[in-house]
């Protein structure tokens, strides 16, 4: 028997992208599932570019961070509920907020070692329904109740049941390790890296600035589709200027001096689910579809944010783009230089900042701000944890489709748990 050949790698072509407009939490999508926002995004997809037959796509890859029980197999229950061919097969990824680009991710990589040629991936979340779990001690009594021997024995155990114990347990937005939130961690990050509060205000203004422009001059009508009357973002503030940012008060980091941190120059809690087509080069001119660009790169980390250097900021909780874009720049012989487009997730503006600091520490050459996501970003559209990555590879794609000639983007993505996904995309 002669041995396997050993596959050829491919390049990973960006074909389309597709979401729903985000909107801010127990707002329209207040009773919207993660299945039902992932299934309307899917289904623009599947309609604007004839993806109805059997087999036209290979895999669905999806994810959600806050996940109900019934949002067991997302991605297949998804697809089931789709326009998409049911024989499609489908599995779910989580990796918090890096949960869209890495479902991303591992589609291209089947698609690049010849398993697939063609794939759908991406992400959804909802913060307004979140799911409530029971009460601990009452889920402990009512496993022993379920295993008891006799109804004596069931009576006994649940017995135990008192007013207390039906109080739900509710998601926080905390990391179980410190038992901060993500805001207080990026607090201390701010102050160790000297961010001020002007140049973050300053930040989170041309973000809404920047994405007003993006959807007047019609940007995303290829790329967003409406849902539950929102047409376009609902956290979009056309009119913000840092002026009217730097009224309002800090929510983040109060315990130490001059906190800087608003729900202004912070993302707020989103509602929302993001797409992207993915193929081979092949797959792409066989339906005549036009390539937006390549995937070519990506790159993931993590920092120690429990024990490590904290406070001097380069273990700071959403700091390990920090050190995966260095990482993964040296692999692909670039420098900050090479670049006409840079994304990075607006988790916090000091968190753009600081990233953008140590970027530079690190030796790498200062990112022009007018080539810094230049449709604007997390804190103007706001950010569904899992969808997030998938909206930024989509907006980067389009954005590199749109020059007249060639061009190369970075996606940066801070995750929760002190992770860090990083991405290059290029059109030749």
């Amino acid at each position: 028997m002669s041995p396997l050949k050993p596959p050829v790698a491919r390049r990973v072509a960006v074909v389309a992208g597709s979401r729903v407009p985000f909107a801010r939490s127990d707002g329209p999508y207040a009773t919207a599932s993660n299945q039902e926002m992932l299934t309307a995004a899917l289904d623009a997809l599947v309609e604007r570019h004839g993806l109805q037959e059997p087999g036209a796509v290979g895999e669905f890859v999806a994810g959600a961070v806050l996940k109900h029980a019934r949002d067991f197999n997302l991605a297949r229950e998804t697809v089931l509920g789709s326009k998409l061919d049911p024989r499609t097969p489908a599995y779910d990824i989580q990796q918090a907020c890096g949960t869209g680009l890495q479902a991303v991710i591992a589609a291209a990589n089947k698609i690049t070692l010849g398993q697939t040629e063609s794939a759908v991936a991406g992400g959804a979340d909802t913060a307004s329904d979140a799911p409530l779990g029971v009460n601990d001690a009452l889920r402990r009594i009512l496993l022993e109740a379920r295993r008891a021997k006799s109804a004596g024995a069931r009576l006994k155990a649940l017995a135990r049941i008192r007013p207390t114990h039906l109080v739900p347990d509710i998601p926080r937005n905390a990391e179980p390790r410190t038992g901060l939130s993500m805001g207080e961690h990026a607090a201390v990050t701010a102050r160790a890296w000297g961010v001020s509060r002007q140049a973050q205000d300053e930040l989170a203004a041309t973000s809404h600035q920047r994405l007003a422009a993006a959807y007047e001059r019609g940007f995303f009508e290829e790329l967003v589709v409406p849902f539950r009357g929102l047409a376009r973002d609902q956290n979009l503030r056309p009119d913000s200027t840092a002026a009217k940012l730097a009224a309002l008060k800090p929510v983040f980091g109060l315990k130490g001096p001059e906190p800087t941190m608003t729900a202004g120059n912070s993302t707020p809690l989103t509602d929302g689910a993001a797409l992207v087509l993915l193929a081979s080069e092949e797959w792409a001119k066989a339906r005549g579809l036009e390539v937006l660009a390549y995937l070519t790169a990506y790159e993931t980390a993590a920092v120690d944010f429990v024990q490590g250097d904290v406070a001097h900021g380069e273990d700071g909780l959403l700091m390990a783009p920090a050190h995966a874009v260095p990482r993964m720049l040296e692999r692909a012989g670039l420098g900050m230089e090479d670049f006409d487009l840079v994304e990075i997730h607006e988790a916090f503006a000091s968190q753009v900042l600081a990233t953008l600091a140590a970027w530079e520490k690190r030796g790498l050459a200062p990112v022009d701000r007018a080539r810094l996501n230049v449709t604007g970003s997390s804190l103007a559209t706001g950010h569904p944890f899992a969808a997030t990555g998938a909206r930024i590879v989509a907006t980067l794609a389009k954005l590199l489709a749109e020059r007249e000639g060639p061009g190369r983007g970075l996606i940066s993505v801070c995750a929760a748990g002190g992770q860090g996904v990083t991405a290059i995309l290029e059109r030749p």
